[in-house]
């Protein structure tokens, strides 16, 4: 495949996890609803994070060990892993067996502390195109 797989599955959980950040801030104001609907989001947005970790890491086997980009491929797998971290635990947080009950602050907090890690390992893949251009084909001769 030409087209690197990663950049186009990163979308899902990206969606999932920032509504599942907004609905439980709203779920403050609007109770089980929100908060409900935000832990089905941090479920989906766990699952659908595993294919574009998995297309993700298939990328960084493509990247030389002398590429000066790496310090940044390394940093946003790293912001990545904390995103995941911080969501996996507040959907931990919010499960009672199999339902899902009212998250407390610390649930809250790291859905909060999820969504900054991911905004920051979105910077950072958008160095690494923009920047390092990794996964862009070459730029034609001037």
């Amino acid at each position: 495949m030409r087209h690197p797989l990663h950049p186009a599955l990163v979308h899902f959980p990206i969606a999932c996890w920032s509504l599942a950040t907004a609905a439980d801030l709203a779920s403050l104001a609007w109770g089980e609803p929100a908060w409900r609907f935000a832990g089905i989001l941090l479920l989906a947005g766990i699952g659908f994070s595993i294919p574009a970790m998995l297309a993700g890491l298939l990328e960084l086997a493509k990247v030389a060990e002398d590429n000066p980009a790496l310090k940044d491929v390394n940093r946003h797998m790293l912001m990545v892993m904390g995103a995941l971290s911080c969501y996996v635990a507040s959907l931990f947080l919010r499960l009672h067996g199999t339902h899902f009950i009212e998250p407390g602050l610390l649930a809250i907090g790291l859905s909060v502390l999820g969504f900054l890690c991911l905004g920051v390992a979105g910077w950072l893949g958008g160095k690494l195109v923009y920047g390092h251009r990794l996964g862009v084909s070459p730029l034609p001769p001037a």
